[in-house]
């Protein structure tokens, strides 16, 4: 794509943003609870379009050169990511489920499961690359400072006879080989001359044998051409990939350099941009920097003037915390000041007089204030409504800023896509404009206080301070340094060390492979409970995770999650999940399972010490994924015997402590894996974990995928032979790790030399996946229980039986009226 395909989508997706944040307000309004699904309806439109506008700009931010447009840019891709996590929240409050269905508004936007997929911004690890590349390095180094030496691989040599026998043998094999392949064709042409002579094909004629000959080169010429067509008409129709692969791959990569250089140019450009911001203020500064000087001066003792001839006596300065005179003059001329002291004054009068009015009212109307006021509170409970959004009010100040500057901007006046020095000046007239009124501000307050001494000969007038209420604690305890003297780079080393801070494999979270629930709606309607697929789990993870973790920028404006618990049988990929949030994010892993803590840190202050030193570089190097494997035996109801020496509960405390700490903008996540959550406790549990993510047997559809994706991950090709549907029915029960299991087995070296002689067929896999446990109906109902156990579960199991019983009350009604 070229630099105007990409200005045309930005002002397309402008157009797009504008009608979005024309249907946010009504969206703010309380609606009743009998029109829930109505409002559920409205949030998941909203919601599916903010995904797809996400999903442009960080198109558009990738690839747009101007550096200027960048900023905006970007300000704008953190807004709406931001604001796609916030009506994620309000799905889920709203749906009281972690998965809403939204299978029925895809269909009437017209959109495809692709477009439900949540784009994750390149910029989150391109950014910091070079940060991570570091850490790599420097964790490569501390550990092969820790790899024995006896660990390395010492090859013992081979004596020149044994090496020449060797080769001797091999090439009388070789050489045995070839002999029987060609005793093979001799004999194969000799028995096919046999026949010959047998049945008598000498005796047809010219002419017989020329019919004979052309009657099958036509019925070949003819199959070739049938089977032509059809593999045509299926290209055509997406059913079979394009054979000319390699000039597809050619384009592929071809649209991939040509992104490197646009990512080049954008550094490139920026440098310039930075450099001449430089020099913008510095000429500004010392250009028009003492005349604005000398007219704020002069506006501020016109304000001095005109406030003691109003009041009587010299006003009180505002406080820089306030915005020092900026608050008093912002887009203000001196005759609107003075009209504005007028009003003040007049409606200081009107207030006493109305106080005065006020003292002489019955305490009965009191009395029934305070009953409306309960009964508009209870109102509120009973109603549905969107929190206040933080994400708007930056989205809109960006859109208007587009609005304004960038709009009607004729693109041809910079098609090298240089920074626009206009903008750039008015940008930095305003921050030189800040930081001059700064020292003006402390040199009228100076001047003020000789004013009041001299007319009015008075002192300063001390600021009053704000009333403290007694019992109320302003602000959170802080948590005390346990490690006040060691350095960051000594921490990391010890955790590494440790084995407490561990090389993240790399994972890609699209290689998580599911295909979307199509029949949520329908199950619902048919009164049966959808079951997360594979897609939504990704999307979930993508969502909680990796989004938050991202950018610091996001993480302070969406809610605030801390931890995240997978729940799932053994196979489903939790700790692959965990890989990919790393991974996408360039996170650190800290691995905190209690297998892992077994030795380490001992005594009663160690598990304090610990988990101490792992929030405190987990923060200081974020951002960073605190790992817990086997997450249950955290919070065991009775430690086993087997599990008494590793005391696994000994860090439940601390870590409970720490995650309350977290605050917005720490992006550090607690990410805990289980498969047995029945053995925990589970309101400890849920006290830790503040978002829990069930992940059930994969059903068709994601088994189908499945299967499909992992053989050709294996560089092999599904023919007709394969059928991948049966595979997907027979696999049911079984999860991913399973289905890899098994397609290892089968795939090995050997039969993949194979394939071209005898191709791939289902029953191959059959005695594999009979071989391995598959999760049974009983397993996953344990666990299905266990989490309408929790506090989202409860709630929606409750919701769902107070509409089983209305739908019965309304049968029961309709019957009567019948009767």
């Amino acid at each position: 794509m070229s630099e105007g395909a990409y200005q045309r989508l930005w002002e397309s997706s402008h157009v797009t943003l504008q009608e979005l944040l024309d249907q946010e307000q009504p969206l703010l309004e309380p609606v009743p609870d009998r029109e829930r699904q109505s409002f559920q309806y409205r949030l998941a439109s909203l919601y599916l379009q903010y995904l797809g506008l996400l999903r442009r700009f960080n198109t558009v931010y990738d690839q747009m050169v101007q550096p200027q447009k960048r900023r905006l840019l970007r300000r704008l891709l953190d807004g709406v990511a931001g604001r796609v996590l916030e009506l994620k929240d309000e799905l889920v409050r709203a749906d009281l489920c972690e998965n809403p269905c939204l299978d029925r508004v895809l269909q009437d936007l017209k959109l495809t499961p692709a477009d439900l997929e949540v784009p994750i911004p390149k910029y989150f690890l391109l950014e910091q690359s070079t940060a991570v590349r570091e850490r790599r390095l420097i964790l490569a180094e501390i550990l092969s400072r820790l790899e024995p030496e006896s660990s390395q691989k010492s090859f013992t040599g081979m004596h020149r006879t044994e090496a020449i026998i060797l080769v001797q043998k091999a090439e009388r094999a070789r050489q045995g080989r070839l002999r029987a392949t060609f005793m093979r064709e001799i004999r194969r042409d000799e028995e096919q001359d046999r026949r010959i002579r047998e049945d008598g094909w000498h005796k047809f004629s010219q002419c017989q044998a020329a019919i004979t000959i052309q009657k099958v080169w036509k019925g070949y010429l003819q199959r070739k051409r049938t089977q032509q067509d059809r593999r045509t008409e299926m290209e055509f129709i997406g059913m079979l990939p394009s054979p000319n692969q390699v000039e597809h791959l050619s384009i592929i990569s071809q649209a991939c350099l040509w992104e490197d250089v646009r990512r080049l140019r954008q550094v490139e450009k920026e440098e310039e941009f930075r450099a001449a911001m430089v020099k913008a203020h510095d000429s500004l500064a010392e250009t028009e920097g003492p005349d604005m000087k000398e007219k704020m001066k002069e506006q501020i003792r016109q304000w001095f003037i005109e406030c003691h001839d109003l009041t009587g006596r010299f006003p009180d300065y505002p406080d820089a915390s306030s915005g020092g005179s900026y608050s008093i003059f912002a887009d203000k001329t001196p005759e609107q000041v003075r009209m504005e002291l007028e009003m003040q004054v007049q409606e200081n009068k009107k207030k006493e007089q109305e106080k005065r009015k006020e003292k002489g009212k019955d305490e009965k109307k009191k009395k029934k204030k305070g009953k409306e006021e309960k009964s508009k509170k209870g109102e509120v409970d009973a109603v549905l409504q969107v929190l206040p959004s933080k994400c708007i009010p930056m989205i809109s100040a960006g859109h208007e800023e587009y609005l304004n500057t960038w709009k009607n901007r004729c693109e041809s006046i910079h098609p090298s896509q240089n920074y626009d020095s206009e903008t750039l000046r008015e940008e930095k007239r305003k921050e030189v404009e800040l930081e001059i009124r700064i020292q003006v501000d402390e040199l009228m307050r100076q001047e003020l206080r000789n004013l009041r001494l001299v007319v009015d000969k008075e002192e300063e007038r001390p600021l009053r301070a704000p009333k403290k209420t007694p019992g109320k604690k302003t602000g959170k305890k802080k948590e005390k340094d346990l490690t006040p003297n060691r350095s960051v780079e000594s921490l990391y080393e010890e955790l590494v060390i440790s084995g407490l801070l561990r090389k993240s494999e790399s994972v890609a979270l699209k290689d998580y492979v599911g295909d979307f629930l199509y029949l949520g709606s329908a199950l619902s309607l048919a009164k049966k409970l959808p079951m997360p697929s594979l897609f939504d789990i990704r999307q979930n993870v993508a969502l909680y995770a990796v989004l938050r973790l991202g950018s610091p920028d996001i993480h302070a404006m969406a809610p605030l999650i801390r931890s995240i618990l997978l729940v799932g049988p053994s196979g489903m990929g939790k700790k692959m999940l965990v890989k990919a949030v790393c991974t996408e994010t360039g996170a650190n892993l800290f691995d905190l399972s209690p297998g892992n803590l077994l030795g380490k840190y001992p005594g009663r202050n160690g598990a304090q010490m610990m988990v101490h030193i792992v929030f405190k570089v987990a923060r200081l190097l974020q951002p960073s994924v605190i790992w817990i494997g086997n997450a249950e035996k955290n919070f065991y109801k009775r430690i086993p015997k087997e599990d008494r020496e590793m005391d696994p509960k000994r860090i439940k405390k601390d870590l409970t402590k720490a995650l309350r700490l977290l605050t917005p903008g720490d992006r550090v996540m607690l990410i805990g894996t289980t498969s047995q959550p029945q053995l925990a406790d589970i309101r400890g549990l849920c006290r830790v974990y503040e978002r829990i993510l069930f992940m059930p047997r994969p059903d068709y559809a994601s088994r189908y995928v499945l299967w499909k994706r992992m053989i050709e991950a294996r560089g092999v090709q599904p023919t007709q032979h394969l059928d991948i549907s049966a595979l997907a029915k027979v696999s049911d029960g079984y999860t991913p790790g399973h289905i890899l299991q098994a397609i290892q087995s089968v795939l090995s070296e050997r039969r993949f030399l194979q394939l071209s002689k005898r191709p791939l067929v289902a029953s191959e896999f059959l005695g594999q996946l009979a071989k391995l446990d598959p999760v049974y109906r009983e397993e996953e109902e344990s666990l299905k229980d266990w989490y309408f156990k929790t506090p989202l579960g409860k709630k929606s199991m409750k919701h769902r039986m107070d509409q089983l019983e209305a739908e019965e009350a309304k049968l029961a009604k309709e019957k009567k009226k019948r009767k």
